[in-house]
């Protein structure tokens, strides 16, 4: 390998490791907004157990009745509550398989069963990490690994393009 191609081989690797040393960071900062937003749902879930409650109801017999409703206001607004009871179930769920898995493994476990709303807004206010953990490391190695392999196939490329206009050129 050349000496160009080297240092382009291992500037591509530093920056691939750069940035898969952030996905460790970008799980943690979704990790807390959703806590943030479980905090949130929660307290309406609650409210909306506690108030079916105060009418003898659980909470399925309190969504039945806005379901059986002749109002469309009240039937929207339980299909409304229903989908917010569902989200804060689901969020509890990621939160308790983001909570269990192995540092390293937690970006998978992200992007294996995102919130897209969590997501979005996890990486619009992004702040990048220092890769000072154990699991840093670890993405930051594959990084570097996968961006060695993608400049060095590039460079592998463009030698045997190289190499073929010049067999073209001598042949003429």
């Amino acid at each position: 390998m050349r000496p160009i191609a080297r240092i382009i081989t291992v500037v591509a690797g530093l920056a691939g490791g750069t940035v898969f040393s952030q996905a460790p960071e970008f799980a943690q900062q979704y990790r807390q907004r959703i806590g943030g937003a479980i905090d949130e749902l929660r307290v309406i879930v609650e409210d909306f157990n506690a108030q079916a409650a105060e009418h003898h109801l659980d909470r399925q017999q309190a969504l039945n009745a806005y379901a059986q409703s002749s109002d469309d206001f009240l039937r929207d607004r339980g299909v409304s509550m229903r989908s917010t009871i569902t989200r804060y179930e689901t969020l509890l769920s990621q939160q308790l398989d983001l909570g269990t898995a192995a540092p390293v493994a937690k970006p998978f476990v992200l992007l294996g069963n995102a919130d897209g709303v969590i997501f979005a807004n996890t990486w619009r206010d992004f702040v990048p990490g220092v890769p000072v953990s154990f699991a840093g490391l670890v993405w930051g190695v594959i990084g570097f690994i996968g961006g060695w392999i993608v400049a060095a196939l590039l460079g592998l490329g463009a030698r045997r393009a190289v190499r073929t206009r010049r067999v073209h050129r001598q042949v003429r």
